[in-house]
């Protein structure tokens, strides 16, 4: 039996009139397959209209509590949807996370997926021809209803396509595929036919909102071919793969940014072992999520030390810092919310030098000042003031010949 996955997002499925446009691309990817699941996100506004909600009932809603209220948006959009699906004489069934279940762990607003019921999966798809299944949701092991975090459908997606060994998953959304750059900023960006996991999962990471970040995690571990297109054309969209010999070919693949980002400095911290695990686990142990880091030389047996965080864990942090500043010896703490981070992503990268230096050149002749630097194997990210993010996207892009010529 050939299963394809089909997921659309909050827009796709916003209206009636847009409902229907999605019906036709799965009765099209009916004559193609099988059997389909549809995975469903919430209808636009909803999610955020019922997180407003729980705002109004408390000043602080309880995370497990917050998840049943939030995954109900989602059963909106699958009931809905299945009924248009009944009416023209499909046989079709609705299926929440818990009822298969997608079993996740406990960490209700941003669950991770233990395990899926494949075998009651084939067993729904033995019956019915198409199921539409509630993305961003799922279960624990004692049936407490989790949410995935923000954009967690494209995750719900591409796990239900590994644990039924589908070839390819298709992400539908309001954009034709994964673009060189962000094309509100830079108007040469162009679409990319063949994207190598790798060099999505960075630009996920650099804040790219076509796909969510553990979606392509997933779609890497367990080969799943994903494939991103629009909900409202027949364009193929852009497919992200492995990698091959024709993607190292090309230097670079696209220009990401970031502006969800504040630069932290520690002065004059006691530079001995130990100091670093004291300020960077407690961060850890609050989900705080860290990114780049540089530590200064040594200085009269001290040291400063900065970092970039997201800008909604600044007080969070600001926090922790004031609770250990006794432990690390440190005279004050200075921040940034004024900063952004710009990469340049690609798997080229590895085998070709100069990268960062034409990067550099490029950025210096437009007055932009470098202010952190970091690097893996595929990406290059810079740390600048966020005023000039717009100008440094554009400049890299062209540097780098990204645009349409």
């Amino acid at each position: 039996m050939q299963i394809l996955v089909q997921k659309f997002g909050g827009t796709s499925v916003a209206t009636l009139e847009r409902m229907e446009k999605v019906r036709d691309k799965v009765l099209n990817g009916l004559q193609r397959a099988d059997r389909i699941i549809v995975v469903l996100s919430a209808r636009a506004g909803d999610t955020n209209n019922l997180l407003a909600l729980a705002g109004q009932w408390s000043p602080t809603p309880d995370k497990a509590e917050c998840d049943v209220l939030v995954s109900t948006g989602e059963q909106v959009s699958i009931s809905l949807f299945t009924m248009l699906l009944k009416d023209m004489g499909i046989r079709a069934r609705s299926l929440l996370g818990s009822q298969i279940p997608i079993v996740t762990d406990d960490s209700f607003g941003c669950a991770r997926i233990r395990a899926i019921n494949s075998e009651a999966l084939r067993g729904w798809l033995e019956q019915y021809d198409i199921l539409v299944v509630a993305g961003f949701q799922g279960c624990t092991e004692d049936k407490r209803v989790t949410t995935l975090g923000r954009g967690g459908s494209d995750t719900s997606a591409v796990a239900l396509a590994a644990a039924l060994g589908s070839v390819e998953c298709e992400i539908y959304t309001d954009v034709n595929g994964v673009y060189t750059t962000d094309p509100n900023i830079c108007s040469t960006a162009r679409k990319i036919d063949r994207i190598a996991y790798n060099e999505m999962l960075e630009m996920s990471s650099m804040g790219a909102k076509v796909l969510h970040i553990r979606s392509v995690e997933f779609a890497q571990k367990y080969k799943v071919a994903v494939r991103v297109r629009s909900t409202f054309d027949d364009d193929p969209g852009t497919l992200v793969t492995q990698e091959d010999s024709s993607m190292e070919a090309l230097l670079v693949s696209g220009i990401a940014y970031d502006k969800d980002q504040a630069r932290v400095t520690l002065h004059d911290v006691l530079d001995v072992p130990g100091v670093a695990a004291a300020v960077f686990c407690p961060l850890s142990e609050k989900d705080v999520l860290v990114d780049m880091i540089v530590q200064n030389t040594s200085l009269d047996g001290h040291t400063d030390i900065t970092f970039t965080i997201s800008r909604r864990d600044l007080q969070q942090t600001l926090g922790i810092m004031a609770e250990i500043s006794p432990k690390i010896g440190m005279s004050k703490v200075v921040h940034d919310v004024n900063v952004a981070k710009v990469s340049v992503i690609g798997v080229g990268i590895r085998n070709h030098s100069g990268v960062a230096a034409r990067a550099f050149a490029a950025l210096t002749q437009e007055g932009i000042n470098i202010l952190m630097i970091s690097t893996s194997e595929i990406k290059i990210t810079i740390l600048i003031q966020e005023k000039y993010v717009e100008l440094a996207v554009r400049i890299l892009h062209d540097t780098f010949g990204l645009d349409w010529t």
